[in-house]
């Protein structure tokens, strides 16, 4: 799986975002994490084989997310579906 890593000065938060290279709202969620110097990682799941796919809908079904993009998971715990910046906000404390 190619995972990027992106970096950044607010790192209290273990950040990954599940995202689709050609989403508006992955582009955003993206835009919204870099402006607020934000430390993350992320996946573009539709560049990812198709068994790495499987993968990642099983973890983020796990966790208790939808299967919609973008998906971001904060801390392994916070599951925050679709660019909501109230609730990236709330649960990166910024």
């Amino acid at each position: 799986m190619n995972i990027s890593k992106i970096a950044g000065k607010n790192n209290k938060h273990k950040v990954f975002l599940y995202a689709l290279s050609t989403c508006v709202w992955c582009k955003l969620t993206k835009q919204y994490l870099n402006e607020n110097n934000i430390e993350y990682e992320y996946v573009d799941v539709d560049l990812a084989e198709e068994e790495e796919k499987q993968k990642i809908r099983e973890t983020i079904q796990s966790k208790g997310g939808m299967l919609s993009y973008p998906t971001t998971i904060v801390d392994d715990k916070v599951v925050i579906t679709g660019f909501r910046k109230d609730k990236l906000k709330e649960a990166l404390e910024i």
